[in-house]
């Protein structure tokens, strides 16, 4: 039998307490960061993490739509995107152990705690796809005033445009760093070796850990260039009021001369 895990990055967020609190649905198991709904009666799963990611099991296209009109309400800041992964579930009892493969994991039975896993993992790649194409855009931004100064040898930004870059660029690492926590290993994990095994496998085939050193990296980058930019910006700001004091200071002396004279 096999089965889809259709993984959204949906918001930049969602309020998780208030989602627990007002949707009415079996809760299999839940934190303050997520929530994971087991239907038994449609044999589907629904997860939601509070970065803005929600992952589905066994869900048409009709009742998708309806559960993402609905938790809505609770996202902040809602995302008009196409970031989406999928990864497939085949359930084979003739198999002893797991067997994790590019797209598609195999397992032996399908309980919601190794589904939990394995729509966690999908869920943190597809948060992970998210923060790298922000970081790409920031990057690219800076490498246009990185060329500036190759080729002219100044910068046309604004001190005020370079100040709210630089916001951008904080709040975007800000969530990445409050959203670490995606990297860790679930509780359940710990006392259960084939569950992390799987997470382990899981992990390595999303190349998650590898996927968030590339991309600390390259905010560094991002902040050492806003760094050398803010730098120009106060040089070129110390110059003019060099300017302006030598401008004074000869109007000064001009007037002084005629006044003497």
């Amino acid at each position: 039998m096999q089965g889809k895990i259709e993984a959204y990055q949906v918001a930049e967020s969602f309020n998780i307490k208030k989602l627990r609190t007002e949707f009415r649905a079996n809760l299999h198991s839940s934190s303050a960061s997520e929530l994971f709904y087991f239907f038994e009666d449609k044999h589907s799963y629904v997860y939601v993490f509070d970065y803005g990611v929600i992952a589905f099991y066994n869900y048409d296209a009709v009742e998708k739509n309806e559960f993402l009109r609905y938790v809505k309400n609770y996202a902040g800041n809602w995302l008009e995107n196409d970031l989406y992964e999928e990864y497939f579930v085949e359930t084979d009892t003739k198999i002893a152990k797991v067997m994790v493969k590019n797209d598609f994991v195999k397992i032996p039975n399908e309980d919601p705690q190794t589904m939990r896993i394995i729509m966690l993992n999908t869920g943190q790649s597809v948060a992970m796809e998210y923060y790298e194409t922000l970081t790409d855009e920031l990057l690219n931004s800076t490498k246009k005033y990185t060329q500036e100064l190759e080729q002219k040898g100044r910068l046309s930004i604004s001190k005020t445009a370079l100040l709210k870059f630089i916001g951008k660029v904080l709040n975007v690492k800000n969530s990445i760093v409050d959203n670490l926590y995606i990297l860790d290993d679930p509780n359940m994990t710990w006392e259960n070796e084939d569950l992390n095994l799987l997470n382990r496998n899981l992990k390595a085939n999303f190349d998650t850990n590898t996927r968030f050193k590339d991309l600390d990296y390259r905010l560094q980058i991002v902040e050492n260039n806003l760094k050398l930019f803010t730098d120009v910006l106060n040089h070129r700001e110390s110059s003019y009021l060099e300017w302006i004091v030598i401008i004074l200071i000869s109007i000064e002396i001009i007037n002084a001369f005629f006044f003497r004279h």
